[in-house]
């Protein structure tokens, strides 16, 4: 069976990660497992015929037809109201992959890695944590992770679950901090890159994922500090 091939998975459960994200694992007969980073597609079809296909990074890693993506609302959107606010256990979702061989991380790469993520691009990152974690590597994986508040955060109490000498992460607060933050609201910046990341002197394979806009920035001022343009790979989604 091809990656091309569209297939069933039936819903196992589904979890609110955030007042308007949902992770939904599912049961995929016929999938043949994932690498850390890559994505599905999901199809939606109405009964006059008409389909609606939307990309999903995929959270979970390896070789299991069980996957799990976390869906973030678009209030005007197709595909992602129904996921968010309709979707229950038993449903049945159509879908293929998985797909990407770019954008992935796997455990026998022995450079350090900065992972550095915008709001719900924070999922393929996620499964490069886990896969990490799984292999018990010990190479260095750093997180960048930025959210608008602590209410808007992903997988929070697994990152802190998965946190060891080999995985640190740093959070971002662009709207709103925790009660007795150290430093106050505030988006990235290229000095907060330099302080907080792996420097280029380390050589590590870097990943950045999120807005566009978030995505484009950051990717530039890592160029600008010296990391070479082909070890920073990016993956980007529409909106601000």
């Amino acid at each position: 069976m091809s990656f091309r091939d569209w297939l069933v998975g039936t819903v196992v459960s589904t979890q609110s990660q955030t007042p308007t994200a949902k992770s939904i694992v599912l049961e995929v007969p016929g999938f043949g497992g994932s690498s850390a980073g890559q994505h599905i597609d999901v199809r939606l079809s109405a009964p006059d015929g008409y389909a609606a296909v939307r990309a999903y990074s995929l959270a979970s890693t390896g070789p299991s037809s069980t996957i799990e993506i976390t869906v973030d609302l678009i209030p005007d959107g197709e595909v992602s109201p129904y996921l968010v606010h309709e979707l229950q256990e038993g449903d049945e979702l159509e879908l293929r992959g998985p797909l990407g061989r770019w954008f992935v991380w796997k455990p026998e790469v022995t450079a350090p890695v900065q992972l550095v993520a915008g709001g719900s691009g924070i999922v393929p990152l996620l499964a490069m944590v886990r896969a990490h974690a799984a292999a018990a590597s010990t190479v260095q994986f750093k997180l960048l992770y930025s959210v608008r508040t602590p209410r808007d955060m992903f997988y929070a109490s697994e990152f802190a679950a998965l946190a060891s000498p080999t995985f640190e992460v740093t959070y971002v607060y662009t709207r709103e901090t925790p009660e007795g933050w150290p430093t106050p609201a505030g988006r990235v910046s290229r000095e907060l890159l330099e302080s907080a990341t792996i420097p280029p002197s380390e050589s590590p394979a870097v990943f950045v994922c999120g807005p566009t806009g978030f995505v484009e920035s950051v990717a530039s001022w890592l160029v600008e500090l010296g990391h070479s343009a082909e070890t920073v790979k990016t993956e980007r989604f529409g909106g601000a």
